[in-house]
């Protein structure tokens, strides 16, 4: 049975916009009036060059610019009203459309906790599925709302809009259609996470995984298990549920550690479900997962590249299940889904195929998309590696750990960036200058991946298969025209 005909109700919006108000500040007006005039607005915007009309548009403050500055602009180009810092200049205009707070972050972050909690269908709380993890996350949301979207109308997370400026406005789009939402949460630093689900106020928790991404401001991998398992300490208190990757050892003791917590595995091995092999001709990720009352076997084959999203469909299965998708269901959607945005994407140039999975990288993921890459059947392999940033005091070892992991598999390898040159130092005196015995090939360093984009185009490859990858800060992207 279909259930998208259900909706999402909500406080009934007024029948005419909120009159000019004198420029009293929210932290005098009442929740229930910003609401009121949010849901009079229709939708918060926080970039003064996407005004299209009568946005409410919220002034936020960046390391690199100040959005009170633009509040008047946006004003100009059709917002309704504009929220602004109250010690900013223009918040003492006298403007009858500006509303003054002591913080804007905090002010947006409360307006979205009070919609989310103010938003019902059929009569019960919206239920929201709040999900994190170190590697995956934004892959399985994704295939997450393509499995729920069968069944359901369902509002997730745009792209990977999911700090604390990306979680509230994430749940601001939240409408009367939505049935279920699916909030990706991230977390550079302790307590993020505690932060992200005090605004969503999540139902059901998942965590991907946990690895090393983020030491500087985590300090450890013991770090990192405790800031994830800040979402799993909050269903904890709410008596919820949480989607337990029960393969995973670090995430089962962590929910061990939390002995009353309530969980619903999945996995690969649990499910006895299997990655069948691959093929250079069929080179995405196939599984062949069982029917749960035990009759056969669905076979998938989805568009990822890499058997490491075996745990990113097994996970968006079991949310399935537990909404009431079938397996047959879910696996149609599955197939169907298609990676974007240099996740975990195969692309065949007229020269190359190229693995691009150059969004972001880490120790944990960058060693996982090495070993898929190294089971890929090809002649020539390349491996364009860039910096892994944020590892702290243990960049260096990170680094080369990737490098001496990098030259025992036959292909050409190329890294770019500073924490790469330092590790690289290390292994050529490890190695005796070579890069390597006397056989292997030599590792080229470039400085920025314009530089190596520049070399490509002067040397250009053919005939290779290519695993491009890097953390978002080195732009490896910037050499895929190349290749």
């Amino acid at each position: 049975m279909i259930r998208k005909e259900g909706r999402a109700d909500s406080e009934a919006p007024a029948d005419n916009l909120v009159q000019a108000h004198d420029s009293v500040s929210a932290d005098d007006m009442e929740i229930t009036e910003l609401y009121r005039i949010f849901r009079e607005c229709g939708a918060v915007e926080t970039d003064s060059r996407k005004i299209r009309g009568g946005e409410l548009f919220y002034a936020l403050k960046g390391e690199n610019f100040d959005g009170n500055e633009f509040a008047v602009k946006a004003l100009e180009a059709g917002a309704a009203y504009a929220v602004v810092s109250a010690d900013s200049r223009v918040a003492s205009d006298g403007n009858p459309r500006i509303i003054p707070v002591t913080d804007t972050l905090k002010s947006l972050q409360e307006l979205a906790r009070y919609h989310r909690s103010m938003t019902f269908v059929c009569g019960k709380p919206l239920t929201v599925i709040g999900l994190t993890g170190t590697n995956g996350k934004t892959t399985t949301k994704e295939l997450v709302k393509a499995v729920l979207s069968v069944r359901y109308n369902v509002t997730a997370t745009e792209g990977n809009l999911n700090n604390s400026i990306g979680v509230p406005l994430s749940l601001l789009k939240i409408n009367s259609d939505t049935q279920i939402a699916v909030i990706e949460m991230g977390a550079s630093h302790p307590g993020d996470i505690a932060e992200l689900v005090s605004v969503a106020l999540p139902n059901y928790g998942l965590i991907t995984n946990v690895g090393k991404a983020h030491l500087q401001g985590f300090g450890s991998f013991e770090g990192v298990m405790k800031a994830k398992g800040e979402l799993y300490d909050y269903i904890q208190r709410t008596a919820d549920k949480v989607f337990l990757n029960a393969d995973n050892p670090y995430l089962c003791r962590m929910a061990s550690e939390r002995p009353d917590l309530l969980t619903i595995p999945y996995g690969v091995e649990y499910q006895h479900a299997a990655v069948l092999p691959s093929s250079p001709d069929n080179p995405f990720l196939r599984l062949k997962v069982p029917v749960s009352a035990g009759d056969g076997f669905v076979e998938i084959d989805t568009s990822l590249v890499g058997a490491y999203n075996a745990d990113n469909v097994m996970a968006a299965i079991a949310v399935g299940k537990e909404f009431g998708v079938p397996l047959e269901d879910a696996a149609g959607a599955i197939r169907a889904y298609r990676p974007s945005n240099s996740r975990s994407q195969m692309v065949r140039t007229q020269s190359n195929i190229i693995v691009v999975d150059a969004y972001n990288a880490n120790p944990t993921s960058m060693k996982a998309a090495i070993d898929n890459f190294r089971s890929m059947a090809a002649d020539h392999k390349a491996l364009m590696l860039g910096d892994m940033l944020e590892l702290g005091q243990d960049s260096v070892n990170e680094h080369l750990a990737v490098l001496r992991d990098s030259s025992a598999m036959d292909a050409d390898v190329y890294v770019v960036g500073s924490e790469f040159g330092k590790a690289l130092d290390i292994f050529r005196n490890e190695h005796d200058g070579t890069g390597g015995d006397a056989a292997a090939r030599p590792i080229m360093h470039f400085d920025t991946s314009d530089a190596l984009a520049e070399w490509l185009g002067a040397h250009p490859l053919s005939g290779c298969a290519v695993l491009v990858k890097g953390s978002r800060g080195t732009r490896m992207e910037k050499i895929l025209p190349c290749l």
